[in-house]
Protein backbone atom coordinates (compact mmCIF):
# COMPACT_ATOMS: atom_id res chain seq x y z
CA UNK A 1 0.00 0.00 0.00
CA UNK A 2 2.79 2.27 0.91
CA UNK A 3 4.24 1.40 -2.06
CA UNK A 4 1.23 1.82 -3.87
CA UNK A 5 0.56 5.20 -2.61
CA UNK A 6 4.62 6.04 -3.31
CA UNK A 7 3.71 4.90 -6.62
CA UNK A 8 0.99 7.51 -7.19
CA UNK A 9 3.08 10.38 -5.38
CA UNK A 10 5.45 9.84 -7.58
CA UNK A 11 3.28 9.48 -10.90
CA UNK A 12 1.31 12.59 -9.07
CA UNK A 13 4.84 14.70 -8.69
CA UNK A 14 5.87 13.44 -12.08
CA UNK A 15 2.89 14.56 -13.91
CA UNK A 16 2.89 18.19 -12.09
CA UNK A 17 6.75 17.75 -12.46
CA UNK A 18 5.72 17.42 -16.12
CA UNK A 19 2.99 20.16 -16.18
CA UNK A 20 5.56 22.47 -15.13
CA UNK A 21 8.14 21.96 -17.60
CA UNK A 22 5.37 21.67 -20.37
CA UNK A 23 4.17 24.97 -18.44
CA UNK A 24 7.82 26.17 -18.65
CA UNK A 25 8.53 25.49 -22.03
CA UNK A 26 5.15 26.82 -23.01
CA UNK A 27 6.24 29.88 -21.42
CA UNK A 28 9.09 29.79 -22.92
CA UNK A 29 7.87 28.92 -26.32
CA UNK A 30 5.66 32.11 -25.67
CA UNK A 31 8.88 34.30 -24.90
CA UNK A 32 10.60 33.07 -27.80
CA UNK A 33 7.45 33.70 -29.74
CA UNK A 34 6.97 36.86 -28.50
CA UNK A 35 10.59 37.61 -28.75
CA UNK A 36 10.34 36.41 -32.08
CA UNK A 37 7.94 38.10 -33.08
CA UNK A 38 8.74 41.35 -31.89
CA UNK A 39 12.23 40.96 -33.42
CA UNK A 40 10.36 40.69 -36.78
CA UNK A 41 8.29 43.43 -35.48
CA UNK A 42 11.15 45.45 -35.00
CA UNK A 43 13.01 44.21 -38.05
CA UNK A 44 9.80 45.32 -40.02
CA UNK A 45 10.10 48.67 -38.66
CA UNK A 46 13.58 48.89 -38.94
CA UNK A 47 13.03 48.22 -42.84
CA UNK A 48 10.36 50.20 -43.07
CA UNK A 49 12.37 53.02 -41.50
CA UNK A 50 15.27 52.15 -44.07
CA UNK A 51 12.65 52.20 -46.72
CA UNK A 52 11.36 55.39 -45.67
CA UNK A 53 15.37 56.73 -45.26
CA UNK A 54 15.84 55.67 -48.48
CA UNK A 55 12.68 56.95 -49.99
CA UNK A 56 13.74 60.44 -48.40
CA UNK A 57 16.96 59.94 -50.17
CA UNK A 58 15.89 59.20 -53.19
CA UNK A 59 13.42 62.07 -52.75
CA UNK A 60 16.17 64.28 -51.85
CA UNK A 61 18.26 62.89 -54.51
CA UNK A 62 15.74 63.62 -56.82
CA UNK A 63 15.39 67.26 -55.64
CA UNK A 64 19.16 67.76 -55.91
CA UNK A 65 19.05 66.20 -59.07
CA UNK A 66 16.08 68.34 -60.63
CA UNK A 67 18.09 71.42 -58.53
CA UNK A 68 21.45 70.77 -59.95
CA UNK A 69 19.73 70.01 -63.85
CA UNK A 70 17.55 73.18 -62.92
CA UNK A 71 20.93 75.32 -62.15
CA UNK A 72 23.06 73.68 -64.91
CA UNK A 73 20.34 74.44 -67.48
CA UNK A 74 20.28 77.96 -65.65
CA UNK A 75 24.08 77.64 -66.00
CA UNK A 76 23.50 76.67 -70.24
CA UNK A 77 20.88 80.03 -70.30
CA UNK A 78 23.31 82.10 -68.68
CA UNK A 79 26.12 80.67 -71.07
CA UNK A 80 24.27 80.50 -73.94
CA UNK A 81 23.07 84.40 -73.34
CA UNK A 82 26.37 85.65 -72.87
CA UNK A 83 27.72 84.14 -75.94
CA UNK A 84 24.42 85.35 -77.60
CA UNK A 85 25.88 88.96 -76.18
CA UNK A 86 29.02 88.46 -76.75
CA UNK A 87 28.30 87.59 -80.47
CA UNK A 88 25.59 90.70 -80.76
CA UNK A 89 28.20 92.78 -79.15
CA UNK A 90 31.32 91.68 -81.41
CA UNK A 91 28.82 92.02 -84.24
CA UNK A 92 28.35 95.56 -82.89
CA UNK A 93 32.38 95.95 -83.01
CA UNK A 94 32.56 94.78 -86.43
CA UNK A 95 29.88 96.43 -87.48
CA UNK A 96 31.81 99.63 -85.59
CA UNK A 97 35.06 98.43 -87.06
CA UNK A 98 33.70 97.90 -90.90
CA UNK A 99 31.77 101.67 -90.32
CA UNK A 100 34.97 103.26 -89.55
CA UNK A 101 37.01 101.34 -92.07
CA UNK A 102 33.95 102.69 -95.15
CA UNK A 103 34.43 106.28 -93.19
CA UNK A 104 38.00 106.20 -93.52
CA UNK A 105 38.19 104.61 -96.91
CA UNK A 106 35.72 108.04 -97.64
CA UNK A 107 37.81 110.19 -96.42
CA UNK A 108 40.60 108.79 -97.93
CA UNK A 109 38.89 108.48 -101.53
CA UNK A 110 37.62 112.48 -100.66
CA UNK A 111 41.30 113.17 -100.06
CA UNK A 112 42.43 111.69 -103.53
CA UNK A 113 39.51 112.98 -105.65
CA UNK A 114 40.04 116.54 -103.66
CA UNK A 115 44.09 115.91 -104.88
CA UNK A 116 43.23 114.74 -108.04
CA UNK A 117 41.07 117.99 -108.62
CA UNK A 118 43.65 119.97 -107.41
CA UNK A 119 46.33 118.25 -109.89
CA UNK A 120 44.22 118.68 -112.82
CA UNK A 121 43.41 122.16 -111.62
CA UNK A 122 47.17 122.97 -111.51
CA UNK A 123 48.14 120.81 -114.53
CA UNK A 124 44.98 123.14 -116.61
CA UNK A 125 46.64 126.18 -115.27
CA UNK A 126 49.96 125.00 -116.38
CA UNK A 127 48.36 124.27 -119.59
CA UNK A 128 46.81 127.43 -120.16
CA UNK A 129 50.10 129.34 -118.99
CA UNK A 130 51.60 126.82 -121.65
CA UNK A 131 49.41 127.79 -124.60
CA UNK A 132 48.78 131.78 -123.86
CA UNK A 133 53.03 131.62 -123.54
CA UNK A 134 52.59 129.30 -127.33
CA UNK A 135 50.65 131.99 -128.64
CA UNK A 136 52.69 134.93 -127.16
CA UNK A 137 55.55 133.31 -128.69
CA UNK A 138 53.50 132.51 -131.77
CA UNK A 139 52.54 135.99 -132.05
CA UNK A 140 56.06 137.76 -131.47
CA UNK A 141 57.19 135.09 -133.83
CA UNK A 142 54.38 136.59 -136.50
CA UNK A 143 54.92 139.88 -135.79
CA UNK A 144 58.68 139.31 -136.42
CA UNK A 145 58.14 137.22 -139.40
CA UNK A 146 55.69 139.70 -140.80
CA UNK A 147 58.42 142.81 -139.78
CA UNK A 148 61.26 140.95 -141.93
CA UNK A 149 58.27 140.19 -144.41
CA UNK A 150 58.00 143.75 -144.61
CA UNK A 151 61.72 144.02 -144.64
CA UNK A 152 62.44 141.63 -147.19
CA UNK A 153 59.69 143.13 -149.46
CA UNK A 154 61.13 146.66 -148.82
CA UNK A 155 64.77 144.87 -149.59
CA UNK A 156 63.33 143.43 -153.07
CA UNK A 157 61.13 146.06 -154.24
CA UNK A 158 64.52 148.45 -153.18
CA UNK A 159 66.21 145.57 -155.50
CA UNK A 160 63.68 145.93 -158.34
CA UNK A 161 63.76 149.37 -158.62
CA UNK A 162 67.91 149.33 -158.47
CA UNK A 163 68.01 146.50 -161.35
CA UNK A 164 64.76 148.84 -162.79
CA UNK A 165 67.22 151.62 -162.70
CA UNK A 166 70.39 149.55 -163.77
CA UNK A 167 68.29 147.74 -166.78
CA UNK A 168 66.98 151.47 -168.17
CA UNK A 169 70.52 152.55 -167.70
CA UNK A 170 71.80 149.62 -169.95
CA UNK A 171 69.22 150.17 -172.71
CA UNK A 172 69.83 153.77 -172.69
CA UNK A 173 73.71 152.61 -172.92
CA UNK A 174 72.37 149.84 -175.66
CA UNK A 175 70.46 152.61 -177.30
CA UNK A 176 73.59 155.07 -177.45
CA UNK A 177 76.12 152.31 -178.17
CA UNK A 178 73.85 150.70 -181.23
CA UNK A 179 72.95 154.23 -182.08
CA UNK A 180 77.25 154.93 -182.35
CA UNK A 181 77.52 151.47 -183.59
CA UNK A 182 74.91 152.01 -186.75
CA UNK A 183 76.53 155.39 -187.21
CA UNK A 184 79.67 153.95 -187.52
CA UNK A 185 78.79 150.87 -189.58
CA UNK A 186 77.71 153.49 -192.19
CA UNK A 187 81.69 154.72 -192.09
CA UNK A 188 82.83 151.49 -192.19
CA UNK A 189 82.48 147.72 -192.38
CA UNK A 190 83.13 145.58 -189.14
CA UNK A 191 84.40 142.06 -189.48
CA UNK A 192 84.35 138.78 -187.01
CA UNK A 193 86.44 136.18 -185.52
CA UNK A 194 85.12 133.82 -183.53
CA UNK A 195 86.99 132.00 -181.01
CA UNK A 196 87.20 128.89 -178.69
CA UNK A 197 86.50 131.26 -175.50
CA UNK A 198 83.87 130.42 -172.97
CA UNK A 199 81.19 133.57 -172.25
CA UNK A 200 83.21 134.92 -168.66
CA UNK A 201 81.18 133.93 -165.62
CA UNK A 202 80.81 137.79 -164.53
CA UNK A 203 79.50 139.20 -167.78
CA UNK A 204 81.23 142.14 -169.53
CA UNK A 205 79.66 145.56 -169.89
CA UNK A 206 77.47 145.60 -172.35
CA UNK A 207 78.17 148.42 -175.17
CA UNK A 208 76.28 147.85 -178.32
CA UNK A 209 74.14 145.33 -180.56
CA UNK A 210 75.34 143.28 -183.31
CA UNK A 211 73.16 141.51 -185.82
CA UNK A 212 70.57 141.68 -182.73
CA UNK A 213 72.92 139.92 -180.22
CA UNK A 214 74.55 141.79 -177.35
CA UNK A 215 78.09 143.21 -177.99
CA UNK A 216 80.38 143.38 -174.60
CA UNK A 217 83.67 145.03 -174.44
CA UNK A 218 86.16 143.65 -172.73
CA UNK A 219 88.38 144.95 -170.05
CA UNK A 220 91.34 144.99 -172.61
CA UNK A 221 88.91 147.08 -175.33
CA UNK A 222 87.85 144.18 -177.48
CA UNK A 223 84.17 143.60 -178.88
CA UNK A 224 82.73 140.49 -179.09
CA UNK A 225 79.18 138.59 -178.70
CA UNK A 226 78.30 135.08 -177.06
CA UNK A 227 77.58 132.72 -180.47
CA UNK A 228 75.48 130.15 -180.64
CA UNK A 229 78.38 127.68 -179.48
CA UNK A 230 78.67 129.55 -176.70
CA UNK A 231 81.75 131.12 -177.50
CA UNK A 232 83.42 134.60 -177.69
CA UNK A 233 83.17 136.12 -181.38
CA UNK A 234 84.97 139.47 -181.31
CA UNK A 235 84.12 142.12 -184.10
CA UNK A 236 86.84 143.89 -185.93
CA UNK A 237 86.47 146.77 -187.54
Amino acid sequence: MKKLLLLCFMIILSANLHAQETAAEKKAAKAKTEKLAKAKKEKAEAAKDKAAIAKEKAETAKKTAKKKAEIAKEKVKTAKDKATKKIAKDKAEMAKDKATTTKEKAAAAKKTAKEKSETAKEKATTAKEKVETAKDKVAKKTVKEKAETVKDKAAETKEKATASKKTAKDKVATAKATVKEKATNTKSVKKIKETNEKAPKVADKITGEYNGKKVYTGPRGGKYYINSNGNKTYIQE
